[in-house]
């Protein structure tokens, strides 16, 4: 009996969907706002990992996942920066999520602090951020061309570079199907450390603010009655 669909779980969205399945996967987390809790990187690297062995009696075939991967993440950032053009703030400023609250102001951060090109690149290897980068650099007014060069960039350095990735580790460990779990858990925990460091970034900023604040604050006669 085949197990249940599980979108959260590489391994089953790849035995399920096969190359499919990538293509489905990337195109909503880069180009749908609703996809941003989908397994992007964990996905790529996996599906790379089946191209080398066979498990649940499903082995993948390389140029395939390779071309559902390119495709799926290209064609979903230019439907998310379309979106962005179209719909305007409003989509992100309207939302309730407040992952999506979050991701949107990493995502203009980053705009911000590196510049169109470089942002749009990096930003393909910050979950979440991904996701909301597209659409708010379609609101930002970023120029097509800008974007669809760079972001076509970095969708080939992420996909093919995590593909490639897993295929090598499955190509050069023998049985590394036994060692599936573990390996899609320490995908997991490495993609997050950009969301891990930002945040920690955030903090540090806000505590300085803080004391900025607190040192320039003006003396009160209350404040002068203390000091005497």
């Amino acid at each position: 009996m085949s197990q249940p669909l599980n979108p959260l779980d590489a391994t089953s969205l790849l035995t399920s969907l096969g190359a499919a399945g990538v293509f489905v996967v990337l195109f909503a987390e880069t180009g749908l706002l609703i996809g941003f809790f989908l397994p992007g990187d964990s996905l790529l690297f996996t599906a790379g990992l089946l191209c080398t062995t066979t498990t649940a009696g499903v082995r993948l075939s390389l140029p395939l996942v390779l071309a559902a991967a390119v495709a799926g993440a290209i064609l979903g950032a230019q439907t998310g920066y379309l979106i962005g053009r179209r719909a305007g703030r409003a989509l992100l400023t309207r939302t309730r999520n407040a992952h999506l609250r979050r991701g949107a102001a990493r995502a203009e951060a980053l705009l911000v602090r590196y510049g169109h090109g470089k942002a749009i690149v990096l930003a393909r290897f910050i979950p979440l951020v991904r996701t909301v980068l597209n659409p708010l650099a379609g609101v930002v007014q970023v120029p097509a061309r800008t974007f669809t060069v760079w972001q076509v960039i970095g969708g080939l350095a992420w996909t093919v570079g995590l593909v490639l990735a897993g295929y090598a580790l499955g190509a050069t460990v023998p049985d590394v199907d036994r060692y599936l779990l573990p390996i899609i858990g320490a995908i997991v925990a490495v993609s997050l450390l950009p969301l891990a460091a930002e945040a920690l970034r955030a903090r540090r900023r806000a505590r300085i603010a803080a004391a900025a604040t607190r040192d320039s604050a003006p003396v009160t006669s209350s404040t002068q009655e203390d000091l005497k």
